[in-house]
């Protein structure tokens, strides 16, 4: 494990077992600099996947700088009605801000109106809930970075090429709108889609797809996985088969020790990344509680890396 990692998950597991209080302190707080005048609720939708371990190391990160905040850290392991249950503690122990990671879009709406209507402000990370009752929404642009994607393929490949398509789960909003928006880069390009496959973000599923994938085409150009993870999963299934050089292998998420990791490697030839956020919701959650208006939506943007610029800190996109 990381040193600064195990440091965090130390922190974390510290602030878990804090506990909320009083949303306001004792006369005795006030006048002690040391004690945290704020307390802030964060519901992970799940840490099964390495950039989800990195977005809770951004907000550890983040709130360890800003002494007058408590941060009490809770999983959710994917579970919705495990999430409803951690935010509904939230809301009952009248935290001063909560910030949560849906699991479950539609499941967490109700919630996050009763919070917003007991003036518990509520910033929204990564996935957006149903309607616009919530204080702010932070994520990246998962169509600009699918087309972002695709308009790197076409540029690499030129006019023509033949194209794996490793989605996230069938449904899912981000998988909707990464593949929405490649294929609006490559319509015009003929490229040809050979194929395009879910799964659940998991290793083991992108290899097991991408095996059966090349017992079915011989002429692979590309692989577009949806996250890193599943990037590595096909890459994995190509060097089984011998083939891992006849066609490049792109990414998204970036995470250091996953995505860029694999860039210098050389087993990815593009990773996009796909910003946690956690940092910018423990900023806003500052400004928030100090009285500050901030935006209703704040829109990361994406960086690309590659063999050629990794160990610069790679290209921002506009």
């Amino acid at each position: 494990m990381r040193p600064i990692r195990s440091m965090l998950l130390s922190l974390a597991a510290v602030l878990l077992l804090a506990g909320c209080g009083d949303s306001e302190p004792s006369e005795a707080d006030r006048g002690r600099a040391d004690e945290p005048q704020f307390t802030i609720g964060f519901s992970q939708a799940g840490l099964d996947d390495p950039w989800r371990e990195q977005m809770n190391e951004d907000i550890l990160a983040a709130a360890a700088e800003y002494p007058q905040v408590r941060l009490i850290v809770q999983d959710a392991e994917n579970d919705a009605a495990r999430q409803q249950s951690q935010v509904r503690q939230f809301v009952n122990q009248r935290v001063n801000l909560i910030i949560v990671s849906p699991a479950d879009a539609m499941a967490l709406t109700q919630l996050v109106e009763q919070a917003m209507e007991r003036r518990i402000p509520v910033i929204v990370l990564d996935r957006a809930i149903v309607g616009r009752n919530y204080t702010c929404f932070i994520s990246a642009d998962n169509r600009k970075i699918g087309r972002t994607v695709g308009q790197w393929l076409v540029a690499k490949l030129g006019e023509r090429g033949n194209v794996i398509e490793i989605e996230g789960p069938d449904g899912n909003l981000t998988t909707i709108q990464r593949h929405e928006g490649f294929r609006e880069a490559i319509v015009d390009a003929n490229f040809d889609l050979l194929a395009a496959v879910h799964t659940d973000w998991k290793q083991e599923q992108a290899r097991e797809q991408m095996a059966s994938i090349l017992s079915r085409f011989d002429n692979i150009n590309a692989v577009f996985a949806h996250n890193d993870t599943t990037a590595y999963g096909a890459y994995l299934a190509a060097e089984e088969a011998g083939r891992q050089d006849d066609m490049l292998f792109v990414g998204i998420d970036a995470v250091p020790e996953r995505g860029i990791a694999l860039v210098k490697q050389g087993v990815l030839d593009a990773t996009f990344e796909y910003p946690t956020g956690g940092r910018e919701a423990i900023d806003t959650a500052i400004k928030i509680l100090a009285g500050q208006e901030v935006p209703k939506n704040i829109t990361l943007g994406t960086r690309l890396f590659t063999p050629g610029n990794v160990d610069q800190g790679g290209e921002r996109i506009p």
